[in-house]
């Protein structure tokens, strides 16, 4: 990870509202179940930034675990998310 990285996860915290700026397709949408689902420009909030597992620090590939709406949780990396 480097600085700017780093720079961004401090700048991103808990409750912070987002929105996908990348294209970003996934397949576990519990209303498009095996189907692909594009995130671009979807909106969603914060619920934790992935540092630690277990008491041990961890350095996860996608940090930033973001809500989107009641059933769908989606772990993404920094530069594909901007705060709103």
């Amino acid at each position: 990870m480097n600085a700017l990285d780093k720079e961004t996860l401090e700048i991103m915290e808990v409750g912070t509202r987002v929105r996908v700026v990348e294209s970003v397709v996934i397949y576990h949408h519990p209303e498009h179940r095996n189907q692909p689902f594009e995130l671009k420009g979807q909106e969603g909030e914060v619920v934790a930034i992935v540092k630690e597992w277990q008491g041990r620090p961890v350095s996860a590939n996608f940090p930033i675990l973001v809500k989107f709406g009641p059933k769908l949780k989606v772990h993404l990396q920094d530069f594909e998310l901007e705060a709103i």
